[in-house]
């Protein structure tokens, strides 16, 4: 345990708060009902200030301290109540839009259709056939974060094994940046499985913490492991729970830290549509639903590749058209 975890512990105090509206200080010692060895177990599982705890589920705080559903639903509570997690005014949520950053893609087709680039505190998903550009596209994000925010860490988690430092190296030395530098700010894991992957996507809480300015998060890809495991129609459910779960602990992550969260996705053939594009993404309403962005990626004419904007909150159906070359993600 680290040094602030045991001062935390030896200033506990014996008595607790009567009123949980009067919690002032960020330290779950003050919650109602928290003792040493509940607060240790808390903070080994991640939960170690207000926030973590107040958007925190009463199962997942039963699981990590072992107290009782109720005394977790005391203390999320208590929480809420000391960091006023209520309704908010239009006024303060336009002061948090003002805060979004935008992460150019290198082509300006591209970034117009997003309204800019990639968005920061939400979760973009591309989705499309294979060598129809996702994993360029990630490759290209990384580097180019670097260019606006050269103090940043990008991670990666990469479960099909398409992580390619000589492609960074290339899109690094194309835009004038020290490729040795660039590798080094890019935070690299493999998944094996779909419970690793979901595990290193909460340790991206731990670097934070460690403090490293994380400003994009790369899962490539996001249901490979998950269509691989839960084979059958028997298992969907099992496999849809996980990937909710999962991809409720990105869209945290973006949202608290204010990070670019992109994942890539597989996609699958409708053999009952007739018309039109039979291609639909894997995952179904539950990673449609969590993607605050969604673009369509296929093949276009004479090498290119087309960007198509299917879903997004504030921006109209758009498509543009981009090349793939040594240099990166270039205008067609």
């Amino acid at each position: 345990m680290d040094a602030e975890a045991i001062t935390v512990q030896e200033e506990m105090a014996p008595a607790v708060p009567k009123k949980m509206e009067k919690i002032k200080e960020d330290a779950i010692t003050d919650l109602p009902g928290v003792g040493a060895a509940t607060a240790e177990k808390l903070m080994n599982a991640g939960f170690d200030d207000l926030m973590s705890i107040g958007v925190a589920t009463p199962g997942q705080i039963v699981d990590a301290s072992g107290v009782t559903e109720m005394v977790a639903r005391k203390l999320i509570k208590a929480a809420r109540d000391s960091l006023e997690m209520g309704f908010v005014s239009g006024t303060t949520v336009m002061e948090k839009r003002n805060a979004v950053e935008k992460i150019t893609t290198g082509v300006t087709t591209f970034d117009e259709i997003l309204g800019g680039g990639f968005e920061t505190g939400c979760i973009t998903e591309c989705f499309g056939q294979y060598g129809s550009g996702k994993t360029q596209v990630a490759h290209a994000l990384a580097v180019n974060t670097l260019l606006t925010y050269p103090d940043a860490t990008i991670v990666y988690i990469d479960t099909e094994n398409t992580f390619r430092p000589e492609r960074i190296t290339q899109f690094a030395k194309a835009q004038k940046l020290d490729p040795e530098q660039v590798l080094s700010q890019i935070k690299v894991a493999k998944a094996y499985n779909s419970d690793h992957q979901m595990l290193l996507a909460e340790k991206v809480e731990d670097l934070i913490k460690q403090g490293l300015d994380v400003k994009l998060l790369i899962v490539d890809s996001l249901t490979a492991h998950f269509r691989a495991e839960f084979v059958g129609r028997g298992t969907l459910a099992e496999r849809q729970q996980k990937l909710n779960k999962h991809m409720h602990v990105l869209s945290k992550l973006a949202d608290v830290h204010n990070l670019s969260v992109y994942v890539t996705n597989q996609v699958m053939a409708k053999p009952d549509q007739f018309f039109g594009d039979p291609t639909e993404a894997i995952g179904g309403h539950i990673v449609g639903h969590n993607s605050t962005f969604r673009i369509y990626l296929r093949r276009g004419k004479k090498g290119t590749r087309v960007a198509k904007l299917v879903d997004a909150p504030n921006m109209p159906d758009a498509e543009c058209v981009f090349n793939v070359t040594e240099h990166g993600l270039e205008d067609a």
